[in-house]
C-alpha cells in the first residue's frame, strides 16, 4: 500500500491508494487477450503463442508457423 499527500486542509492529509477489483480484472483480461493463434506449417495444428514464447509447434517441433486470419470486420 502506498500513501499520497493530498495537500493538507481537512482531517485526512494522507490517503492510501489501492488497486480496485475492476483494475485487477482488466489486467487479467489483457494478459489472456494477447494470445495469438498460428497454424503449424507441417502438422496444421493450432498453436497459441504469447509474447516472448519460442516460435515452435508444440506437437511436432516445426518452426514455420502461419498467422491465422482475423474474423473482425474493419
Amino acid at each position: 500500500m502506498s500513501q499520497q499527500y493530498n495537500g493538507g486542509g481537512g482531517s485526512g492529509a494522507y490517503s492510501s491508494t489501492q488497486t480496485t477489483a475492476g483494475e485487477q480484472a482488466a489486467a487479467a483480461v489483457d494478459a489472456t487477450a494477447r494470445t495469438v493463434h498460428y497454424k503449424c506449417g507441417d502438422c496444421d495444428m493450432d498453436v497459441p503463442l504469447k509474447r516472448g514464447e519460442p516460435i515452435r509447434c508444440r506437437n511436432c517441433g516445426h518452426r514455420v508457423l502461419y498467422k491465422q486470419r482475423t474474423n473482425r470486420y474493419v
